[in-house]
């Protein structure tokens, strides 16, 4: 079986204790653990694979909590660190009717910013791994740095690179600057995982076909396109698509949707017969697509990112439906 390394924020995100109200006006919050590379890794483990999270947590309540709640789950955290000198990150959501969510995020730095690029030199690497990485923790930073010295070291050990930009504007000081991060780690991927919401924010293009054409740069190989309750696709460089419809379930929350999906497509690299994960994605695209539709849709039918993860059983039972 692969592994996965996530690196990234893990952070206390506060779900809003009800809906379609400005943030200044929710009354209550319930917290919840997340951050896009945390959830990946938590849904990657819960549908039976091996995942490594790779960050720094305040020492404090919250980072207690992160490690507690994902160590449960069988997330190894033996690469994350604390510190005093920064607390963990926070994130509070406010909620429309449908479920759509707005984001507030405390970092002015986090715990996880300050992570240092010589920890990278503490981490074993194999061909065998996948590493997932996210933009938010791309901002000018020691992590940011740490994120180039782990994907020279995947690279360098012939493992494979998993890119989903999961643009947070809030969090940068101008769009240019979230752009520019963007385009400077993606020709880096092998895999880049890109929603519809996404899509012409990245390439500066209307057109999807010219957008999805203009993402295969440097080491890109594969392309996920996700387009919420109107299913996924893989694109390939010879033009070739794999898709699958997804499915309509009543939403109740999005938050971790995208990070289920792409939680569950690494799972299914993870435990291929087929060795390369590019060619898993050929052949084995069809079946990805559904099993990680399934996840994901799960996922917004529940408050939170990690407690709405469904279990392989869960899945299954969908499946042979």
């Amino acid at each position: 079986m692969k592994r996965l390394l996530a690196i990234g924020e893990a952070l206390i995100d506060f779900i809003p204790n009800q809906k379609d109200s400005k943030l200044k006006d929710v009354e209550g919050f319930t917290r919840q653990v997340g951050g896009a590379p945390c959830n990946v890794a938590c849904t990657t483990t819960k549908l039976g694979g091996q995942a490594e999270m790779i960050t720094q947590l305040g020492n404090d309540a919250f980072g207690d909590l992160i490690v507690e709640t994902i160590s449960n789950i069988g997330v190894h955290t033996n690469y994350i660190r604390r510190t005093d000198e920064a607390n963990t990150a926070l994130a509070f959501v406010s909620l429309t009717k449908e479920g759509e969510r707005d984001f507030s995020f405390y970092r002015k730095p986090s715990a996880d910013m300050l992570y240092q690029p010589s920890n990278i030199d503490a981490i074993t690497v194999t061909e065998n791994d996948m590493l997932h990485f996210c933009s938010v923790d791309l901002v000018d930073s020691p992590m940011k740095q740490a994120h180039k010295a782990l994907i020279n070291k995947v690279k360098s050990a012939n493992g494979t690179i998993i890119f989903d930009p999961n643009v947070r504007l809030p969090l940068w000081t101008s769009e240019a600057e979230c752009k520019n991060a963007i385009r400077e780690f993606l020709p880096l991927a092998h895999v880049l995982k890109i929603s519809d919401e996404e899509l012409t924010f990245v390439t500066g293009k209307k057109v999807e076909k010219e957008a999805i054409a203009w993402l295969f740069q440097g080491s890109v190989e594969a392309v996920i396109y996700t387009k919420g309750k109107e299913g996924a696709e893989i694109h390939f460089k010879d033009g070739t698509v794999i898709d699958h419809p997804g499915y309509k379930v009543k939403v109740i929350d999005t938050t971790g949707a995208g990070d289920a999906f792409i939680g569950a497509l690494i799972n299914r690299l993870a435990v291929s017969d087929i060795v390369n994960p590019i060619e898993a994605l050929k052949l084995q695209g069809e079946d990805i697509l559904q099993f990680s539709n399934i996840v994901a849709a799960k996922v917004t039918t529940k408050y939170g990112a990690i407690e709405s993860i469904p279990s392989l059983d869960e899945v299954n039972e969908v499946l042979e439906y």
